[in-house]
């Protein structure tokens, strides 16, 4: 597999190198040109593209031209690397560029050449910081070449979000690319989007994003209702459950299962006969919540507590996670086990996941230092290649095998004697480490030693800049969580080249070979020296899970003393294959999530389109029309009796009632009642039309509106309560995305048919309630509509999120709104 993966990489940069030449050869050419010449080659492209010539046939010149108003403008001219590195972009490939290599400066070469059609260009990144100083950093390069730039920041105000997506280029984080989608389907005026569509995307550290993150859906939640002492008392109960004798603790899926003690412990403490019965679910639920809570998720490591409040920590990065929450009740159970105030639980109003927002562009590539050990996942999910793009120095890094400890306490003392001893020499240190708590605790321990040192974790993150800018100095010793892996440069300091370089000192394997590349890649970066060593334990979590009894046994033929460490081949490949064994568990995760979401994504679409129909039309009568047949052929076959082999006309007129039609029927078969009863509905309609006057069509809008909002935040939670129930169902030989598709499907067309009959009811009913001179105003704020028996909750809520293109879905019914196949 690697073979083959490395053939069709060389013949990739055989091409690109190719390519680069044509580029070179346009240099000459652009240094000549005056400012105003070389601004004026945007215009010149524009008009080339509308005769017909693609972007592909104005690469080579576009590139050159930006390449030349870069050092120009900002003293940076593109390496031939960084030019094979951008056409790999522009090709919609995921591209791997190791740290140092100006991955921001190569995405000015595609984000130019695709802004020129006059179509939306997005580069995704992992924060506002960054999105906001590579959007100043670049943007002068597009704007000396006509172009205009934008960025998006979190809390920015929708008319300057709208401005920044109006722009040529926006820059912003993939978290706030993806809300905005969200919001977009939620409003109910057109001109209350913000954003242009879905052409061309970058995402930078695409690794993180598209892979790592894309078991957390983006979603918008409103508060509902559960009460908080369930929380608590469920935490505190929690607590009396022996673990391995009331449940048993799955550490590698993290599950928990109650056992037949447990089970009857439950129903003890609860006065409850049985647990299992549909009317305890949710105290099984709430239960489950809370052993989870307390035994997977630990305080410093997985959350911090600040100002009373439970912030999740990024578990790849290590950076914290405000306004993040974890879904279905978990996050509560945290709150209740840590005697925080418990915040009410929420609603899903609108999600989707990283892997269907980014599927949705019509080109998307990537760039990041590490991508190649997941190409099958790029490939399966997003239909991408990784081309991997030589340095433009040749890496001289020393990379060390890994030392083994017997225990963790060994493994510190070595760790920092190590420190130590390169502090001494003068030599800068990086140390990694996977949580806030073993960064505290080395931290604690180098301070007992003298060793001045700064920490770098979720707590401190506001130093970040200025930590990493001294990283690089000499006697510099700074200790990282997998925040430091990521958009970090560290440079050297004078005098350290000679010392070695930067020393990247690793304290545990991450579950992910790519975080570790990550940290490793601080180091040696443009041809400087650097090394890196990792120093673990057979007490680290990923040697205890997955290296087991493979480990056990090496440590007793070995018979290794204490203090010894261990160096050897064959536990770098154990170290390995345990690390693929949980990549690929995540994998699987993520796979079954994306399967789970593409048939949401389905529904999600036919709902979206739906709503942008009715966004752009200014009259809906030939679409009530479609509503009130699928209605009444419903309603009219509902009335249909078996013995008397005919439409019971009595039951049929009760139930036009409720619709305030008074119905005396006259048809003889069920074609003739069904047009007589349409005929009914189609006069109640035009009566009210009538009666609204021009404004009807602006109240039909609202209503159809609130109703789809309502109907799918409903559909939404009964998903996730689908997703639940089908897993289970996998003990008994059936496949869960089958079953899920299958019922997710009926539970899809009942609220379809619950939208029409909703929207028929309710605009059969409207009334006006407020005196005519007010009419105008109150309509701007949809105010004088007055509903019998409206039940329709407001749409306002926050954004949230909580942890976790084929279009041929079915029905029995064909809608022309809600075009649907089996």
């Amino acid at each position: 597999m690697l073979f083959g993966f490395l053939d069709k990489n060389k013949s990739l940069l055989k091409k690109y190198e190719k390519i680069t030449n044509t580029v070179n050869e346009f240099e000459k050419e652009m240094m000549s040109l005056s400012d105003n010449e070389l601004a004026g080659k945007t215009e010149e492209f524009k008009k080339r593209i509308n005769n017909g010539e693609s972007l592909d046939d104005i690469l080579p010149e576009a590139f050159a031209v930006v390449r030349e108003a870069s050092r120009r403008i900002l003293n940076m001219r593109h390496f031939d690397v960084q030019i094979m590195g951008g056409i790999a972009l522009h090709e919609g490939k995921i591209t791997e560029m190791k740290t140092g290599e100006g991955k921001t400066l190569v995405a000015t070469l595609p984000i130019y050449l695709n802004a020129l059609t006059g179509k939306n260009v997005h580069l995704a990144t992992h924060n506002d910081y960054l999105a906001k100083r590579d959007a100043k950093w670049m943007g002068p390069v597009y704007e000396f070449l006509g172009l205009t730039v934008g960025f998006i920041q979190a809390n920015m105000k929708p008319e300057d979000r709208k401005k920044a997506y109006q722009a040529n280029v926006t820059y912003g984080t993939a978290n706030e690319f993806g809300f905005d989608y969200l919001r977009d389907n939620l409003v109910y005026d057109k001109s209350d989007k913000v954003q242009r569509g879905h052409f061309y995307a970058i995402v930078d550290e695409a690794d993180s994003i598209l892979i790592d993150e894309a078991r957390t859906p983006l979603i918008i939640s409103g508060p509902a209702d559960t009460p908080s002492d369930l929380y608590r008392r469920f935490a505190s109960q929690a607590k009396k459950f022996i673990p391995e004798k009331d449940y048993t603790i799955d550490e590698k899926q993290k599950t928990i299962a109650l056992t037949e003690e447990g089970i009857l412990k439950a129903e003890r403490m609860l006065s409850i006969d049985n647990l299992y019965d549909p009317n305890n679910i949710q105290y099984l639920f709430h239960l489950l919540n809370a052993l989870k809570a307390l035994n997977f998720f630990k305080k410093d490591r997985d959350y911090i507590i600040q100002d009373g409040e439970i912030i999740i920590v990024d578990e790849f990065t290590g950076r914290l996670l405000p306004g993040r929450r974890y879904s279905e009740g978990l996050h509560q159970a945290i709150e209740a086990k840590e005697g925080v105030k418990i915040k009410e639980e929420s609603m899903t109003f609108a999600t989707i996941t990283f892997q269907n927002y980014f599927r949705m562009y019509e080109k998307l590539a990537g760039m990041t230092g590490t991508a190649k050990t997941e190409e099958d996942e790029f490939k399966s999910i997003y239909n991408t290649e990784v081309v991997v793009i030589p340095t433009n120095e040749p890496v001289i890094r020393e990379d060390k095998n890994d030392l083994i400890y017997k225990t963790k306490e060994e493994k510190y003392k070595a760790i920092v004697d190590e420190i130590v001893k390169r502090y001494e020499k003068g030599q800068p240190v990086l140390v990694g480490t996977t949580s806030i708590e073993n960064s505290e605790l080395l931290s604690e321990m180098l301070k007992k030693r003298g060793i001045p040192h700064e920490v770098l974790n979720a707590k401190y993150h506001e130093r970040e800049a200025e930590i990493v800018a001294k990283a690089g100095q000499k006697h510099a010793v700074t200790i990282a969580t997998n925040m430091a892996g990521r958009g970090t440069d560290i440079k050297l300091g004078e005098g350290v080249t000679e010392l070695g370089g930067l020393f990247v000192l690793g304290t545990e394997r991450h579950e992910s070979r790519r975080i570790d590349n990550q940290l490793i890649g601080r180091a040696g970066r443009q041809g400087d020296p650097g090394e890196s060593r990792f120093i673990l334990s057979f007490e680290d979590d990923l040697l205890r899970l997955f290296g087991g009894d493979r480990m056990k046994n090496m440590m007793n033929t070995l018979k290794i003393e204490d203090g010894q460490p261990i160096e050897h081949k064959m536990l770098t490949h154990i170290i390995q294959d345990s690390q693929k064994k949980v990549e690929g568990i995540h994998f699987s995760i993520r796979k079954r999530l994306y399967e789970f979401d593409s048939v949401m994504d389905k529904q999600r679409t036919v709902i979206y389109n739906h709503r942008d129909w009715i966004l752009e039309q200014g009259n809906y009568d030939e679409h009530m029309k479609e509503i009130i047949a699928d209605v009444v052929d419903r309603l009219v076959d509902a009335c249909w009796n078996e013995s008397e082999e005919k439409i019971d006309k009595a039951v049929l007129s009760q139930k036009l009632k409720q619709y305030l039609i008074i119905a005396d029927l006259k048809g003889d078969n069920t074609e003739e009642v069904k047009e007589e009863v349409f005929n009914l509905f189609w006069r109640r309609y035009s009566e009210k039309k009538e009666e609204f006057g021009e404004d009807f069509n602006k109240v039909a809008k609202f209503v159809m509106l609130r109703i789809i909002d309502d109907k799918w935040r409903h559909h939404l939670d009964s998903i996730e309560a689908l997703k639940e129930s089908v897993n289970l169902r996998s003990y008994g030989q059936k496949d869960p995305v089958m079953e899920f598709k299958r019922e997710s499907y009926i539970l899809f067309d009942k609220m379809v048919d619950s939208i029409y009959d909703d929207i028929i009811n309710y605009l059969m009913r409207i009334v006006r309630v407020i005196p005519e001179k007010e009419e105008k105003e109150a309509m701007k704020a949809y105010s004088n509509l007055s509903f019998i028996h409206n039940d329709m909750s407001a749409i306002d809520g926050k954004d949230g999120k909580s942890k976790e293109k084929e279009s041929n879905f079915s029905g029995n019914k064909i809608r022309k709104r809600y075009k649907v196949k089996k």
